[in-house]
């Protein structure tokens, strides 16, 4: 297949790299969105066996394992709690379906571009105004919150020079060349997806039946605590497999695959000849009609598997299963209950503590306050504090009459610039001296 050279056109390239930008922002919150939900998981098997282990730790061995063993079966429930905190607050919202939705939709937009509408004058201001719309809808879907990162990386970016059927991403394509760059592209991709998602359910299914098992055997012989533990184990995958909504998306990727290969087949069977426009148009919208369905279906399927989940009741082994699911529940909850309890009563206690240490503060102050010595100490401050409040007192009077004196002695004497030195220093020797420092 020749490969595309033609010059970028500007819009398209606007178009590839807004695609980019939001299917690698879409990749970047799907790992965590998982991750997060993978850890809080195996935290509460790990609290369960943390739980079982305390139980039965022998006491002939060291102590030191024992209380290792409590911290963790502690520090396991309270690290997933917080971590269900930050899925909550930064992830639990399924953004990263959003941003996948506006690549999807671009990115349909932008083989319409190089197809359907190569040939039309006005495709440049259509396909700037889809991106702005898109654009719009994303950042609606989010909330508002449109955080994203400029993409630094190849135009288009799932493209691979070596590979002569890897779309370069700008050059109109023909019929043969959609069939090859889009509709067979999509329809190996889907399979290989959905035969990976195939084995993930069988692993999972596999993981399940072995933990319901094992428990109804751990029941049988009395082995009440290692129950717990396999119905932590089947609660943890059986929440797995509902969040990975691996029964919708292997319907979903089934039905895509099933009408892109009756697509993939009619083109086929074409002669040359019979490969007009007519059937190339309606190979573009056929194809991308079904992908943009499985999109929407995908994402709406997805959100609703984000939301929970219930247990259907079925034959004895999900009967089990389900009631290892509440068992594990009720674990989790007294497990949670523990800790607040223990903490109330240490912040009480330290409460009592502190009000102890400050009602024995108080009354020691007040006992030192009623003593004879202190009591001497307050009459001898309160004579001193008098003493200088009469000396100071007497001074003021002493300063009061001397300068009425003087007011008296010069009343009606002017002073000025001829006024001789003499009798101003008289006058000056006079005022009362105050005992302060001059400078």
């Amino acid at each position: 297949m020749e490969n595309n050279t033609t010059e970028q056109i500007p819009i398209l390239k606007v178009a590839w790299s807004r695609y980019a930008q939001l299917d690698a922002a879409s990749e970047r919150q799907e790992r965590p969105h998982y991750g997060i939900r993978r850890w809080i998981a195996v935290l509460g098997v790990l609290a369960t066996i943390f739980a079982v282990l305390t139980e039965t730790y022998p006491d002939n061995f060291l102590a030191m394992g024992k209380i290792l063993l409590k911290v963790l079966l502690i520090a396991s429930p309270i690290t997933a709690s917080l971590l269900a905190l930050i899925y909550n607050k930064f992830h639990g919202g399924g953004g990263f379906l959003v941003l996948r939705a506006g690549a999807e939709e671009i990115q349909k937009e932008i083989y319409m571009f190089r197809t359907v509408l190569k040939d039309k004058p006005q495709k440049r201001a259509w396909l700037e105004k889809r991106l702005a719309e898109i654009q719009r809808q994303v950042y609606r879907g989010l909330g508002g919150e449109m955080i994203l990162e400029q993409y630094k990386g190849s135009i288009p970016p799932y493209y691979y020079p070596d590979n002569p059927d890897s779309d370069a991403g700008f050059a109109p394509l023909n019929g043969d060349e959609y069939f090859v760059f889009r509709l067979q592209d999509q329809l190996a991709w889907h399979i290989r997806k959905n035969n990976k998602i195939h084995k993930e359910r069988v692993r999972l299914q596999w993981s399940i039946g072995i933990a319901g098992a094992l428990g109804a055997a751990f029941a049988a012989f009395d082995f009440y605590l290692w129950v717990t533990i396999s119905a932590a184990f089947a609660a943890a995958f059986i929440g797995w497999q509902e969040l990975r909504n691996l029964d919708n998306t292997l319907k979903n990727y089934s039905k895509v695959i099933l009408e892109l290969t009756l697509i993939y087949d009619h083109w086929t069977n074409l002669e040359p000849e019979e490969r007009t426009e007519v059937e190339f148009h309606k190979m573009v919208k056929g194809t991308e009609d079904v992908l943009w369905g499985q999109n929407q279906e995908y994402i709406r399927s997805m959100q609703d598997a984000l939301r929970g989940a219930e247990l259907e009741e079925a034959d004895l082994l999900d009967d089990v299963l389900k009631e290892a699911v509440a068992s594990d529940a009720r674990l989790k909850k007294q497990m949670r209950d523990s800790v607040v309890d223990f903490t109330t009563k240490k912040l009480r206690k330290g409460e009592e503590i502190v009000a102890d240490t400050f009602e024995n503060a108080l009354g020691t102050i007040a006992e030192e306050a009623s003593s004879d010595l202190v009591q001497q100490e307050l009459a001898a401050m309160g004579a001193a504090v008098e003493d200088a409040v009469e000396n100071i007192v007497s001074r003021f009077s002493k300063l009061r009459s001397t300068m009425d004196e003087i007011a008296t002695d010069y009343e009606g004497v002017e002073f000025s610039a001829e006024t001789p030195a003499s009798e101003l220093h008289t006058m000056m020797q006079r005022f009362p001296k105050t005992g302060e420092v001059k400078g």
